[in-house]
């Protein structure tokens, strides 16, 4: 018999089945994988080079901050080491100044002291400029604000030689901040002066009208005299007790201004003088830009306001400001805030003047359709077009923009509505009555009683006719002109120049400011004319 296999014998040397092919589907499979792989990949390395690339540049970013912070530590550090080095002279400076005031001021009391009271109020006349340096610097010397302060006051004829005069004779001063302060502290922050019934016919002379004028050119000339003499600007000479005291100021002012009438209804000289108040004193604080924002925007038509806005730290808003001043019609003034912080790129100037223009004629033409108002209609409208043009002038020729925005049409026209002025307010002659018979005294009936049906004609003599004696003007006289109304339609510039059409011209009559309808108004100004 044979012998029976091994089991495990058979299963060694028995070949395996054989495999299935690979299908289609598995291939796709396997290549759907590989690409999602590679996509994957690179989806992961762009990923990872985009960090590397944004901390790369995060860091570049971080150390020019960090050079340009060491940069400012290392100025600042020779700031303060330059403020402290100088510290001493300026005190020494600073002292010899106020022991030479100070024996100034004794030895002109010394010699004033036969002199009688009127001629230390500073009564009598001062024919130059050199008078009024001479009497403000006695006043200075002696400490003497309240005669100061008259003396200014009663002189706004000469406030081209005050302005240059003040800050030379404040420079005299014992104490110029605190003198300044108590010379205005009758009007700023709150005017007590007595019946202050914002009459204008008050004769006093620190009468009841606006002295806002007064307390700007003081406050702008002290200035310069508290200018540290080797820093400049940098660092103002104000001792810690009057910038508190100037602080306190300005609080009594922002608390009475709900009184006044609000931001809205405040009026202009005083946010004026308290905007430079800030500014001389160096007490801006930053929790109060929002309240200084809205007090630029109010009175931005004088012409000092983009200077004090960049000073009160607004530069950052000045782009927000120029807008509202846009879109609120006041493209004048926005213009003026452009030039000053350098925004012409962003705002063009010569569309805004162009949109002032044409607004400035639509209000014109709605006066002139107004039913109302037909009696001085054209009166008004020619004033308000007159009045856009001339500030349209004015800021052309300060900004020169000749090139882009040729003023001659605008002159011309300026001129047609000024011949047309003058045409309307000659007088009307009327013809006298052509049945009049003055010359033989003869009787002359009714023009119309022939022709009326029921005409009584009287059978008594007619009276006789009495003759005009030359002298006596006809009864029929000229239709009088229209008288022109108050010059509150002015217009006016902020630039450093000075304006042509400021109250200064006529210095004599106090300051009124009217109630003032909006820009939607027909008697609302085309541009305001500049305060100081």
């Amino acid at each position: 018999m044979g012998s029976i296999a091994d089991p495990g014998e058979l299963t060694q040397t028995q070949p395996p089945p054989p495999q299935p092919p690979p299908s289609f589907d598995d291939f796709q499979r396997q290549t759907s994988l590989m690409t999602s792989c590679t996509l994957l990949w690179k989806e992961l390395s762009d990923h990872f080079t985009s960090l590397e690339q944004n901390l790369e540049k995060k860091s570049a970013a971080l150390k020019a901050k960090l050079k340009t912070l060491d940069f400012q530590t290392n100025t600042s550090l020779d700031e303060l080491n330059r403020r402290e080095s100088t510290l001493s002279t300026v005190l020494s400076m600073a002292l010899e100044k106020v022991e030479k005031s100070k024996a100034g001021a004794i030895l002109s009391v010394a010699q004033q002291n036969g002199v009688s009271n009127g001629a230390e109020s500073g009564e009598g006349e001062v024919d130059d400029s050199l008078g009024v340096f001479l009497k403000l610097k006695t006043f200075c010397i002696r400490m003497d604000f309240k005669n100061f302060w008259g003396f200014v006051v009663v002189r706004k004829k000469e406030l081209e030689s005050l302005r240059q005069e003040i800050p030379k004779a404040l420079g005299e001063c014992v104490d110029p901040p605190k003198f300044v302060l108590e010379a205005i502290s009758e009007v700023f922050p709150v005017d007590t002066r007595k019946g202050n019934d914002n009459s204008a016919n008050n004769s006093n002379n620190n009468g009841n009208y606006d002295l806002g004028w007064a307390c700007v050119l003081l406050l702008e000339s002290l200035v310069p005299v508290l200018v540290d003499p080797m820093l400049g600007k940098k660092r103002m000479l104000v001792t810690p007790s009057i910038k508190e005291k100037a602080e306190e100021i300005a609080e009594i002012w922002k608390k009475s201004l709900e009184d006044r009438g609000g931001v809205e209804n405040v009026k202009t000289p005083d946010v004026h003088t308290f905007l430079q108040h800030l500014v001389t004193f160096g007490i801006v604080k930053e929790e109060d830009l929002g309240l200084y924002r809205k007090l630029v925007v109010a009175s931005a038509w004088r012409k000092q306001m983009p200077k004090l806005a960049v000073s009160l730290g607004l530069a950052d808003k000045m782009p927000d400001i120029i807008e509202e001043l846009i879109s609120r019609g006041q493209q004048v003034d926005a213009v003026h805030f452009i030039f000053e912080v350098d925004l012409v790129d962003e705002f063009p100037p010569v569309p805004l003047l162009k949109a002032f223009l044409k607004d400035a004629k639509k209000l014109a033409t709605s006066i002139l359709e107004d039913p109302n108002n037909t009696g001085r209609a054209a009166h008004m409208a020619a004033k308000k077009e007159q009045s856009a043009i001339r500030a349209v002038i004015k800021c052309i020729e300060e900004y020169k923009l000749e090139a882009e925005f040729p003023p001659e049409n605008l002159k011309k026209r300026l001129e047609q509505l000024e011949k047309t002025k003058t045409e309307k307010r000659k007088p009307v002659v009327v013809p006298a009555n052509k049945r009049t018979r003055a010359s033989n005294g003869e009787h002359v009936p009714p023009a119309k009683a022939g022709r009326l049906t029921n005409a009584y004609v009287s059978s008594f003599p007619a009276a006789p006719t009495f003759v005009r004696s030359p002298s006596h003007s006809p009864y029929h006289a000229g239709v009088p002109a229209y008288p022109s109304p108050p010059a509150i339609y002015g217009h006016g510039s902020r630039s450093p120049s000075p304006y042509v059409y400021s109250p200064e011209a006529y210095p004599g009559a106090p300051v009124t400011y009217p109630a003032y309808g909006g820009y939607g108004s027909p008697m609302a100004p085309a541009y305001q004319q500049p305060y100081y």
